[in-house]
């Protein structure tokens, strides 16, 4: 049994972890803004102190793509400097730290799955916010895993998936992006995923196998052939007001950030070190479907 510190406790995946650990008997301790603000040394290192945590999950980010644009400081504030803070101190206390980022690293013009080891090029403040939090995570500490994931989605917090399944309930016609692709992740899988690794720095210690990793569901899908797949499974589960979904190209929807046009990631260095295979979306979002049914649940 581990002692697991999960700073953003709350979000779509540390509110997996602090469940899922729970139920593998780990110690679990979960931190969210209001109680820790990762952007304040003086908080972190009491935290810790308090704490004395076996290994730290930061899952604390600022996500919303678009508003970054026009609140740049803000996001740079929770994914590149409190990812900072909390390294530095997990560095000092030989603490090893698992950090999740993102698929916006990448500026998504390559043909084929992003591999670890291909350059940063981020389009966006929230994609430049998060790649310079991996730097500063790498450079500050050396017992780290950095995990990108991409297109998350599961039953608590705001996702694309609730706002499909809304906007279904109100509109005969959905017109949605068919030329980005990606591989939609579940909330859930990305947590179990961050808990096996966990249990790895336990048993590995020195041996194990620092750095940056890819996890992302298969297969591979468009934002279009995503909606299509969560109208389907919730008309079987409901009556919908939605009787097509359209496909458009990106330019029919401008948005303030820019998406990358390919946000697949090649997930085999994962699969290779700890028998991590990517899950299938559909299963997940099968999941989230019955957890929205169920009593309780927003």
């Amino acid at each position: 049994m581990s002692r697991i510190l999960v700073t953003g406790c709350r979000g779509q995946v540390g509110t997996e972890l602090m469940r899922l650990g729970a139920c593998a008997g780990h110690q679990m301790i979960g931190h969210d803004l209001d109680t820790v603000d990762i952007c304040s040394t003086e908080q972190v290192a009491r935290m810790l102190d308090d704490e004395r945590p076996n290994v730290l999950v930061n899952a604390a980010a600022f996500t919303a793509v678009d508003h970054a644009e026009e609140a740049r400081q803000e996001a740079f504030a929770a994914n590149r400097d409190g990812p900072a803070k909390l390294a530095d101190a997990c560095a000092a206390r030989q603490i090893p730290l698992l950090h999740i980022s993102t698929d916006f690293v990448f500026d998504g013009r390559k043909a084929t799955p992003y591999s670890e080891d291909d350059p940063m090029q981020p389009l966006s403040v929230y994609g430049e916010s998060k790649a310079q939090g991996e730097a500063v995570v790498r450079t500050a500490c050396a017992h780290h895993v950095i995990l990108r994931v991409a297109w998350v989605f599961g039953a608590h917090g705001h996702n694309f998936v609730k706002t499909m399944l809304r906007l279904a309930r109100e509109h005969q016609t959905l017109r949605v992006v068919a030329d980005q692709f990606g591989g939609p992740t579940p909330a859930d899988d990305i947590a179990s995923t961050l808990l096996r690794i966990a249990e790895q720095v336990e048993i590995r210690g020195q041996a194990m196998p620092w750095g940056t990793y890819h996890y992302c569901g298969k297969p591979r899908t468009s934002w279009h052939g995503f909606t299509e797949a969560i109208v389907a499974d919730a008309s079987d589960r409901g009556p919908l007001r939605v009787e097509r979904v359209e496909a458009i190209g990106t330019g029919d929807y401008p948005l303030p950030a820019s998406r990358p046009a390919n946000s697949m990631l090649d997930c085999s260095r994962i699969q290779h070190v700890f028998g991590i295979e990517q899950p299938d979306w559909r299963a997940g979002l099968r999941r989230l479907l019955d957890a929205l049914e169920a009593p309780g649940r927003d």
